[in-house]
């Protein structure tokens, strides 16, 4: 998943840049409203999570911009403990979840995951395909219950096929979904990634639509 942090405090957007890619996310980090509204206009984003009190463009102002473009990216807003008008505001005006700071990061990742399932129309907290079970709280991989190592790019490739099962995923999207702005993408990564997953869980799994991109049917 390829994430949008607009944080304008350098010491606590740090802290939640370092734990959200430790844990397997590609985040982009911007520090004001406008910095974002040019993000989003640019860049494909599973998941925005948005301060509300930012320099040049209050959040709510960049919340209002992305609803207005019909973008239906989910919006976690991070918000000061004594602003419960503005948390209220920020719902009503098309956010999907909101944490008061101070808060933990193990809290941010589950809230993350909870959204992912929402917008994805999904109640499981696991991914199930046949014998391939994908626990994304866990990062874990198993086929016929035994577990399958799968490095970290290679789970959020899965992760992202099975989330969109019968749909056609293109290799740019793909990408998006690996890198962000900072990362060196190699020209042929997600092939290299998909060959893996093959070998590791099935040549059957994943299809190649040629000149288009990669699906994993929907179960049968």
């Amino acid at each position: 998943m390829r994430l949008l942090l607009v944080e304008d405090d350098r010491s606590l957007g740090s802290g939640i840049l370092n734990g959200l890619r430790h844990a397997g996310y590609a985040v982009d980090w911007v520090h004001d409203g406008d910095a974002a509204e040019s993000a989003l206009k640019s860049e494909q984003y599973d998941l925005l999570i948005l301060d509300l009190g930012l320099p040049r463009r209050s959040g709510l102002e960049v919340l209002d911009g992305l609803r207005k473009r019909s973008e239906d990216v989910p919006v976690l807003i991070l918000t000061a403990a004594d602003s419960i008008g503005s948390r209220i505001d920020g719902l009503d005006r098309g956010a999907d979840d909101y944490m008061v700071k101070p808060f933990d990061l193990d809290e941010l990742n589950a809230r993350i995951r909870a959204l992912s399932r929402r917008h994805g129309g999904r109640r499981s907290p696991t991914l199930t395909h046949g014998d391939i079970v994908v626990d994304p709280a866990a990062h874990k991989v198993t086929k016929q219950g035994k577990v399958v190592d799968v490095a970290p790019r290679e789970f959020a490739i899965l992760q992202a096929l099975l989330d969109n099962a019968g749909r056609v995923m293109s290799r740019s999207r793909l990408e998006e979904s690996l890198y962000s702005w900072k990362d060196e993408i190699e020209s042929n990564a997600v092939e290299v990634h998909v060959h893996h997953l093959r070998k590791k869980l099935g040549a059957e799994l994943i299809r190649t639509i040629r000149g288009v991109g990669y699906i994993v049917d929907k179960a049968q």
